[in-house]
């Protein structure tokens, strides 16, 4: 007699049908309760992670892409709030709509990375809309990118600083709109800034720079590039109380003096200085500065009083040098290069000796006897 078997039935992908035969046994049905299970763990646990691994790599666009695959992708990406901690803007247009969107999506309530850097439309009135609409979704904001944004001002700072209590890193880049007000609202309204760019902010002046100094000892980075309002009396406010800098941008300040440069020495932790323009700085000066035992990187394009006698200083205090620029500095010879080659040769990659006209042509196999980690070398082009 046979047995009779329970069956149910499937819609198949034509307009038939099949039958499906459940186990019949106990060892069948635990067999295919192992199965079942094993999938569900697949299912739950080894995809979401592998597209958790997956998603990081994929740029945001491609990541809201995968949304509208299906509703179990979804849910699976949206799971995962690391995925969604980043809202990137940069040089798209309609950026201020698009921002004040995004940020009234739940996903994006942890959000901590914020990029518009050159990005269209981005005015004040939407980071007063942000204020007022999305302050909660900003509270693990840590850094800011508002390079090239144009249209913001003080009163825009004013607003997005004061719902941004943990940011750490702000660039606001090519903004002439932005004074030192500005800086006094972030100053009072984000207590853990590490990282300042104010690159071509032409009407930041030492006022900003003295309340950066007297609030943010730990700073780490900082890029006053074409800010020629500042003097000496601002700089050194900074190199006096930020003993924790890291990286300090001075490029095209020209006004500022050799004391000052002298002061740079102050820094014991700076790895990377650019001084690109420094038409004050004297060898005396890059002596002192050659006191920060841990630079690697040094731009000296254009300073035209730097001789071998500073060169030589520096290379003499600074044996991690990775990257140097002479760029233009006739006062150097290949007593320089030898000085270099000397203290540096482990560690040099990147060398520019273009404009020094004191330094003769050698060919690559003779650079990288003097160098041999080199992997970029200008001289007369």
């Amino acid at each position: 007699m046979h047995t009779k078997r329970h069956c149910i039935v499937e819609q198949s992908t034509g307009a038939e049908c099949k039958l499906k035969q459940r186990p019949e046994t106990m060892e069948e049905r635990e067999v295919e309760a192992v199965g079942q299970a094993e999938q569900v763990a697949w299912s739950r646990e080894t995809v979401p992670k592998v597209l958790s691994i997956v998603s990081t790599r994929l740029s945001q666009r491609d990541l809201i892409s995968l949304l509208l695959v299906s509703p179990w992708l979804y849910r699976t990406l949206i799971s995962y709030p690391s995925l969604w901690q980043v809202l990137d803007f940069h040089e798209l247009g309609n950026a201020g709509n698009r921002l004040l969107a995004a940020l009234s999506l739940p996903r994006y309530k942890h959000v901590q990375h914020i990029n518009l850097e050159f990005a269209q439309d981005i005015e004040d009135k939407h980071l007063e809309l942000l204020k007022s609409k999305c302050s909660s979704s900003l509270q693990n904001l840590e850094i800011l990118n508002l390079n090239g944004c144009q249209k913001v001002s003080d009163k825009g700072i004013e607003a997005i600083t004061s719902v941004s209590p943990n940011l750490r890193v702000f660039y606001i880049y090519w903004n002439v709109r932005v004074t030192d007000i500005a800086m006094q609202h972030l100053v009072k309204n984000c207590k853990h800034i590490v990282d300042v760019n104010l690159s071509g902010c032409k009407n930041i002046s030492d006022k900003s720079l003295q309340q950066i100094a007297a609030r943010y000892q730990d700073l780490e980075c900082l890029n006053i590039t074409r800010c020629i309002s500042i003097t000496d009396s601002g700089l050194q406010h900074i190199l006096h109380k930020c003993s924790s800098l890291q990286s300090l941008n001075l490029y095209a300040l020209s006004s500022l003096t050799d004391e000052a440069y002298k002061k740079i020495s102050f820094l014991p932790h700076l790895r990377i200085v650019d001084l690109c323009g420094a038409q004050n700085l004297s060898d005396e000066g890059l002596a002192c500065i050659a006191k920060c035992k841990n630079l690697i990187s040094v731009n000296l394009t254009w300073c035209i009083r730097v001789t071998d006698v500073g060169v030589v200083a520096l290379a003499e205090g600074c044996t991690s040098l990775e990257l140097l620029s002479l760029f233009g500095i006739v006062g150097v010879t290949d007593i320089s290069l030898k000085a270099l080659s000397k203290s540096c040769s482990s560690t040099m990659k990147t060398l520019d000796v273009n404009g020094c006209i004191n330094i003769k042509r050698r060919s690559r196999e003779e650079l990288l006897q003097l160098f041999p980690h080199l992997q970029w070398f200008k001289v007369h082009s």
